[in-house]
């Protein structure tokens, strides 16, 4: 294609409808079709990103492989597409003002008054049209975070209205609202969805495509219904309704021929672009027919929120979908295990994975955890945290290193088996000591994980401030416990394991970072398929 396309996902009625699934999934038809696309995420809150916020506040903080601390719809783009995103991929309402203060304070607007237009909405459609720029990509999707309505929102409505002024035909929005089922009266309503699309048009925006979020299928009639009343043609109202797997809807939009409607609405022949969705239906049929179920247990101190370790179990889930098993993912709540309940709350797993987090709560709790899982010869996989437990737990009970800790949580203990590497650290945005993003390791030839990864030299993201300490790295290895990768530039230890036990792995970096539907990680893969009880 000569241009970029443009398309814009918005929301309206409430929250949590599924626009970033929506949006990866309509991205993934275009993709089959052998266009080239890329996925952002606006979010309209003030943080710079989420990096700070608790993931009870908002769920999982992704990281890209440039370093970037993103939402957790970044993680949804990059599984369905394949594709790696960056900072251009996520941008907040903090970032957009940080930037338009930064000029204004070198004098960018030549002593002009700096208002939300035009320069916030100048500075939010640059960050739009910024990955279409250089023609990378056939459609770039942005997901305009929140929903319609919120005053929040506001500035980056105000920019798509403008935008589908300048970007004439190569610009069209998708409007995604919810149709409740009244159960009282047996009946669905419509009238949430005339609201939310009478908002959209007062802030002068016509939707061109209508998806509605459904529990339940919708008669024809209801979405002729919708059409008049929204100024939609009727093929261009397609529903949502819940299915088994996220993995379906790109499945069921396609089948409601949504692809084709969007590219009929950029006159483009979808006739000349057939659909290849062999490897995602080739997934979806292992799916179904993994009747045989594999007991994962996943041990961390947020697991109360669904969202808390989104990446972690969707990696697990293709894992066990790829070894012809069903995950039963057992969530279990770090602060909950003590010595004397964590054989019960064990019982049946065939893995367990230590979850990754910051800080002290739930600390002791997946000592324990690991501890009989080290004892007890269960497959388990650390990640970062997770890593640095197992390696506090063997110091305490193999080394007999007592009050071995790692100093983020315990300054002065007396063994800092994990240390804040002053000489290796990087400054993040907010000035403190992060290693983010994409590192390089090498793997030791004959090593468990090189094994898994069939390779010796891999490239994984980061997202942590402590590092093992190298001073203990011989006494480790003299017990058992080998340090089988490390940063090739600064000798960084990056991976643990127990060569004699039946898998016990523990990396330094977030593997689930680099797991996508079609191209799953080897390291999740190895995993469930040691946990597997013939």
């Amino acid at each position: 294609m000569s241009e970029t396309k443009y398309i814009f996902v918005t929301g309206g009625v409430v929250s949590s409808l599924g626009k970033g699934i929506v949006a990866a999934s309509l991205g993934k038809l275009l993709q089959a079709r052998g266009y080239s696309v890329t996925i952002q995420k606006f979010d309209p809150y003030i943080n710079i990103d989420p990096g700070t916020l608790n993931p009870y506040e908002h769920g999982e903080c992704y990281v890209t492989d440039d370093g970037h601390e993103a939402d957790l719809d970044l993680g949804h783009y990059e599984r369905f597409l394949n594709i790696a995103t960056s900072r251009a991929n996520n941008i907040t309402t903090g970032r957009i003002y940080q930037n338009v203060i930064r000029k204004e304070r070198k004098g960018d607007y030549l002593g002009k008054t700096v208002q939300v237009v035009p320069h916030i909405t100048d500075e939010i459609k640059r960050n739009v049209k910024l990955l279409g720029q250089k023609k990378q990509f056939d459609f770039v999707i942005t997901e305009i975070g929140g929903t319609v309505g919120d005053i929040e929102s506001l500035p980056f409505l105000e920019s798509v209205r403008q935008l589908k002024w300048e970007l004439g035909q190569n610009c069209l929005c998708v409007h995604l609202t919810y149709v409740p089922y009244i159960a009282a009266a047996g009946e669905m309503k419509t009238k949430p969805t005339q609201h939310s699309v009478k908002q959209l048009q007062e802030l002068g925006i016509q939707p061109d495509i209508l998806v509605l979020r459904t529990e339940h299928p919708l008669q024809q009639e209801i979405l002729r219904k919708v059409a008049l009343f929204c100024n939609v043609a009727p093929d261009s109202v397609v529903q949502c309704v819940d299915v088994s797997t996220i993995y379906e809807v790109p499945l069921a939009l396609q089948a409601q021929q949504l692809d084709e409607t969007v590219l009929k609405k950029f006159t483009l022949d979808a006739a000349e672009h057939p659909i290849n969705l062999e490897q995602w239906n080739k997934f979806l049929a292992l799916r179904s027919g993994a009747t045989k179920a594999v007991n994962i247990a996943l041990v961390g101190k947020y697991v109360e929120l669904q969202d808390a370790y989104k990446s972690i179990d969707e990696s697990l889930m293709q894992a066990a979908i790829y070894n012809q098993r069903r995950l039963n993912l057992v969530s279990i709540h770090s602060e909950r295990i003590t010595s004397d309940n964590v054989a019960e709350l064990l019982e049946g797993m065939d893995g367990v994975v230590i979850a990754p987090g910051f800080g002290s709560r739930g600390i002791d709790g997946k000592f324990e955890a690991l501890r009989y899982t080290r004892e007890h010869n269960i497959p388990t996989l650390g990640i970062c945290l997770g890593m640095q437990c197992m390696v506090i737990e063997f110091a305490r009970n193999v080394l007999g290193l007592e009050g071995a800790h790692t100093t983020e949580i315990m300054p002065e203990t007396p063994y800092k088996v994990v240390d804040l590497m002053e000489e290796q650290k990087t400054i993040s945005e907010l000035g403190g000591s992060m290693r983010l993003g994409g590192y390089d390791c090498v793997l030791r030839k004959g090593s468990r994980i090189a094994e898994a990864y069939g390779r010796e030299f891999i490239r994984e993201r980061h997202r942590h401030r402590f590092e093992f300490n190298s001073q203990y790295r011989e006494a480790f290895e003299a017990a058992g416990m080998i340090c089988a990768g490390e940063n090739p530039d600064t000798g960084l230890v990056e991976t643990v394991e127990l060569p004699e036990h039946r898998w016990y792995i523990g990396v330094q970096f977030h593997p689930e970072y680099n797991s996508t539907v079609v191209n799953p990680n080897p390291l999740f893969l190895s995993f469930v398929r040691a946990a597997i009880r013939e």
